[in-house]
C-alpha cells in the first residue's frame, strides 16, 4: 500500500512529530520520536515516509540489523500509521543512486518533508555531518488509523 495521504495530512498537526519503533536485538520493541514526513523515494520516486536520525543512535543500529520500523503520527485524535521495510542513506550507509551531495539535499528534503524550516542550511549541513545523520526511508507494506 502507497497512499499516505492520511499520514501526510497530519504532518503539520505536531510538527512532524511521530513516533517510530524499531526491534531490539532480543525481539521487544523500542520506541522514540522524531520528526517525520512523507516524500517520494529518492532513487524510485515511490511515496514512502522518511526520518532522520543520529548516527550514534540505538534506532539505528536497530535498523541496521533488522531493517523494519513502524511509525505512527498524530494530531489531537486523528492518527495513522505505517509499518514496512526501511532503507538507510547516511555517511556509513550509503544508498545505491545517492552521493555525498545527494545525502546533503535529502537531509534537507527529509527535514522539510517533516514540518522543518532553517534560517542557516550551511550550520543545519554541518550539523548533520558532525552527528552523522542518516536518513530512513520506510517504504509502507501495512497503514492503519483512523478518520
Amino acid at each position: 500500500m502507497t497512499d499516505l495521504t492520511d499520514l501526510a495530512q497530519l504532518v503539520g498537526g505536531d510538527h512532524g512529530l511521530a513516533v517510530v519503533s524499531t526491534f531490539r536485538s532480543d525481539g521487544t520493541i523500542r520506541s522514540s520520536v522524531v520528526n517525520a514526513g512523507v516524500l517520494d523515494h529518492p532513487v524510485t520516486g515511490r511515496p514512502i515516509v522518511g526520518f532522520v536520525v543520529r548516527g550514534d543512535s540505538r534506532k539505528l543500529a536497530d535498523l541496521r540489523a533488522r531493517p523494519y520500523a513502524s511509525v505512527v503520527l498524530r494530531a489531537g485524535w486523528r492518527w495513522a500509521s505505517a509499518d514496512g521495510p526501511v532503507e538507510l542513506a547516511g555517511p556509513d550507509d550509503p544508498l545505491p543512486g545517492i552521493d555525498a551531495e545527494g545525502l546533503r539535499l535529502l537531509l534537507r528534503f527529509v527535514f522539510g518533508a517533516a514540518g522543518g524550516t532553517h534560517d542557516d542550511w550551511a550550520t543545519y549541513d554541518r550539523v548533520m555531518a558532525e552527528e552523522r545523520r542518516t536518513v530512513v526511508l520506510l517504504t509502507p507494506d501495512r497503514r492503519a488509523g483512523n478518520p
